[in-house]
Protein backbone atom coordinates (compact mmCIF):
# COMPACT_ATOMS: atom_id res chain seq x y z
CA UNK A 1 0.00 0.00 0.00
CA UNK A 2 2.74 2.34 0.64
CA UNK A 3 5.04 1.14 -1.93
CA UNK A 4 3.57 3.85 -4.65
CA UNK A 5 4.01 6.59 -2.41
CA UNK A 6 6.02 9.78 -2.96
CA UNK A 7 8.61 10.03 -0.30
CA UNK A 8 7.54 12.64 2.28
CA UNK A 9 9.49 16.19 1.84
CA UNK A 10 10.55 17.81 5.30
CA UNK A 11 8.45 21.10 6.05
CA UNK A 12 10.25 24.46 5.06
CA UNK A 13 11.15 26.02 8.39
CA UNK A 14 9.68 29.50 9.62
CA UNK A 15 12.86 31.23 8.71
CA UNK A 16 12.98 30.11 5.71
CA UNK A 17 9.78 30.94 4.87
CA UNK A 18 10.19 34.15 6.01
CA UNK A 19 13.40 34.86 3.80
CA UNK A 20 11.83 33.33 0.98
CA UNK A 21 8.33 36.06 1.29
CA UNK A 22 10.89 39.05 2.23
CA UNK A 23 12.69 38.06 -1.36
CA UNK A 24 9.70 38.79 -3.13
CA UNK A 25 8.36 41.89 -0.93
CA UNK A 26 11.12 43.91 -0.66
CA UNK A 27 11.99 44.16 -4.41
CA UNK A 28 8.58 45.20 -4.73
CA UNK A 29 8.19 47.97 -2.10
CA UNK A 30 11.91 49.21 -3.47
CA UNK A 31 9.93 49.50 -6.96
CA UNK A 32 7.08 51.21 -5.51
CA UNK A 33 9.44 53.61 -3.91
CA UNK A 34 11.16 54.24 -6.93
CA UNK A 35 8.56 54.96 -9.56
CA UNK A 36 6.88 56.96 -6.92
CA UNK A 37 9.89 59.40 -6.23
CA UNK A 38 11.36 59.53 -2.82
CA UNK A 39 9.94 62.46 -0.53
CA UNK A 40 12.23 65.84 -1.42
CA UNK A 41 12.45 65.60 2.42
CA UNK A 42 13.56 62.25 3.02
CA UNK A 43 17.30 63.11 4.11
CA UNK A 44 15.96 65.12 6.88
CA UNK A 45 13.51 62.78 7.89
CA UNK A 46 15.99 59.95 8.23
CA UNK A 47 17.89 61.84 10.93
CA UNK A 48 14.38 62.12 12.87
CA UNK A 49 14.12 60.12 16.08
CA UNK A 50 10.29 59.59 15.69
CA UNK A 51 10.38 58.49 11.56
CA UNK A 52 13.77 56.34 12.73
CA UNK A 53 11.70 54.75 15.51
CA UNK A 54 8.48 54.55 13.67
CA UNK A 55 9.98 52.55 10.38
CA UNK A 56 11.90 50.17 13.18
CA UNK A 57 8.94 49.00 15.16
CA UNK A 58 7.00 48.65 11.22
CA UNK A 59 9.76 46.82 10.03
CA UNK A 60 10.08 44.69 13.60
CA UNK A 61 6.06 44.32 13.22
CA UNK A 62 6.74 42.72 9.69
CA UNK A 63 9.20 40.41 10.32
CA UNK A 64 8.06 38.86 13.63
CA UNK A 65 4.41 38.84 12.01
CA UNK A 66 5.63 36.77 9.01
CA UNK A 67 7.66 34.90 11.55
CA UNK A 68 5.09 34.13 13.57
CA UNK A 69 2.52 33.59 10.64
CA UNK A 70 4.58 30.67 9.31
CA UNK A 71 5.19 29.44 12.84
CA UNK A 72 1.59 28.96 13.34
CA UNK A 73 1.50 26.07 10.50
CA UNK A 74 3.89 23.75 12.44
CA UNK A 75 2.06 22.46 15.19
CA UNK A 76 6.07 21.68 17.00
CA UNK A 77 6.77 25.57 17.15
CA UNK A 78 5.54 26.67 20.57
CA UNK A 79 2.68 28.88 21.61
CA UNK A 80 4.56 32.07 23.14
CA UNK A 81 6.14 32.79 19.21
CA UNK A 82 2.35 33.16 18.29
CA UNK A 83 1.96 35.92 20.27
CA UNK A 84 4.95 37.78 20.17
CA UNK A 85 3.93 39.85 16.75
CA UNK A 86 1.25 41.45 19.03
CA UNK A 87 3.78 42.75 21.44
CA UNK A 88 5.66 44.90 18.89
CA UNK A 89 2.25 45.57 16.92
CA UNK A 90 0.84 47.34 20.24
CA UNK A 91 4.22 49.06 20.17
CA UNK A 92 4.24 50.38 16.01
CA UNK A 93 0.64 51.04 17.33
CA UNK A 94 1.81 53.16 20.51
CA UNK A 95 3.98 55.19 18.48
CA UNK A 96 1.77 55.92 15.28
CA UNK A 97 -0.96 57.07 17.59
CA UNK A 98 1.88 59.14 19.46
CA UNK A 99 2.74 60.78 15.67
CA UNK A 100 -0.62 61.45 15.36
CA UNK A 101 -1.42 63.24 18.46
CA UNK A 102 1.85 65.01 17.83
CA UNK A 103 0.86 66.15 14.25
CA UNK A 104 -2.58 67.27 14.87
CA UNK A 105 -1.39 69.68 17.41
CA UNK A 106 1.36 71.42 15.17
CA UNK A 107 -1.11 71.43 12.30
CA UNK A 108 -3.77 72.63 14.13
CA UNK A 109 -6.37 69.39 13.75
CA UNK A 110 -5.86 68.97 9.87
CA UNK A 111 -3.43 65.79 10.11
CA UNK A 112 -6.87 64.14 11.11
CA UNK A 113 -8.80 64.94 8.27
CA UNK A 114 -9.15 62.29 6.08
CA UNK A 115 -8.56 62.38 2.30
CA UNK A 116 -7.97 60.74 -1.01
CA UNK A 117 -4.66 61.20 -2.89
CA UNK A 118 -5.56 59.54 -6.17
CA UNK A 119 -1.93 59.50 -7.19
CA UNK A 120 -0.84 57.40 -4.59
CA UNK A 121 -3.98 54.91 -4.25
CA UNK A 122 -2.05 52.97 -6.62
CA UNK A 123 1.06 53.00 -4.94
CA UNK A 124 -0.17 52.04 -1.84
CA UNK A 125 -2.32 49.16 -3.20
CA UNK A 126 0.45 47.97 -4.26
CA UNK A 127 2.80 48.10 -1.70
CA UNK A 128 0.18 46.03 0.74
CA UNK A 129 -1.43 44.11 -2.25
CA UNK A 130 1.22 41.96 -3.00
CA UNK A 131 3.09 41.13 -0.38
CA UNK A 132 -0.47 40.18 1.44
CA UNK A 133 -0.84 38.30 -1.72
CA UNK A 134 3.03 36.61 -1.41
CA UNK A 135 2.06 35.75 2.42
CA UNK A 136 -1.76 34.00 1.26
CA UNK A 137 0.95 31.81 -1.26
CA UNK A 138 3.12 30.47 1.12
CA UNK A 139 0.55 30.53 3.70
CA UNK A 140 -1.73 27.81 1.30
CA UNK A 141 1.39 25.91 0.75
CA UNK A 142 1.28 24.51 4.49
CA UNK A 143 -0.41 22.78 6.52
CA UNK A 144 -3.82 23.88 7.63
CA UNK A 145 -2.85 24.53 11.65
CA UNK A 146 -4.32 27.15 13.42
CA UNK A 147 -5.29 29.00 10.41
CA UNK A 148 -7.14 32.01 12.02
CA UNK A 149 -3.64 33.05 13.79
CA UNK A 150 -1.32 32.20 10.63
CA UNK A 151 -3.82 34.71 8.51
CA UNK A 152 -4.26 37.53 11.15
CA UNK A 153 -0.39 37.64 11.72
CA UNK A 154 0.15 37.21 8.14
CA UNK A 155 -1.95 40.21 7.05
CA UNK A 156 -0.48 42.22 9.82
CA UNK A 157 3.21 41.35 8.09
CA UNK A 158 2.13 42.99 4.69
CA UNK A 159 0.47 45.77 6.38
CA UNK A 160 3.64 46.81 8.46
CA UNK A 161 5.66 45.57 5.16
CA UNK A 162 3.56 48.53 3.22
CA UNK A 163 3.98 51.09 6.26
CA UNK A 164 7.77 50.34 6.04
CA UNK A 165 7.62 51.83 2.70
CA UNK A 166 4.86 54.20 2.75
CA UNK A 167 6.62 57.22 4.55
CA UNK A 168 9.56 56.89 1.85
CA UNK A 169 7.17 58.31 -0.81
CA UNK A 170 4.18 59.91 0.78
CA UNK A 171 3.98 62.95 3.07
CA UNK A 172 3.83 62.56 6.59
CA UNK A 173 0.64 65.20 7.15
CA UNK A 174 -1.46 62.25 5.70
CA UNK A 175 -0.27 59.80 8.42
CA UNK A 176 -4.54 59.68 9.35
CA UNK A 177 -5.19 58.69 6.15
CA UNK A 178 -2.42 56.10 5.51
CA UNK A 179 -3.04 54.33 9.28
CA UNK A 180 -6.78 53.75 8.59
CA UNK A 181 -5.78 52.77 5.30
CA UNK A 182 -3.05 50.22 6.21
CA UNK A 183 -4.83 49.14 9.70
CA UNK A 184 -8.25 48.67 7.66
CA UNK A 185 -6.33 46.40 5.59
CA UNK A 186 -5.70 43.99 8.85
CA UNK A 187 -9.31 44.57 9.36
CA UNK A 188 -10.39 43.12 6.18
CA UNK A 189 -8.12 39.96 5.88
Amino acid sequence: MTQNLPPVRRASSPSALLLRWLLITAPVLVLVVWIMGPLPSLTTQITQPRFIRAELLAGVTCLVSAYAAFSAGRPDEPAWKLWLPFIAFGLWLAELGRQCFVLSVQTKGAALVLHTDFMCIPAIALAGLIPALAMVWFLRRRAAFRLTHASLCGAMAAAAAAEVALPLFHAAETMMMVLVWQMGSVVLF
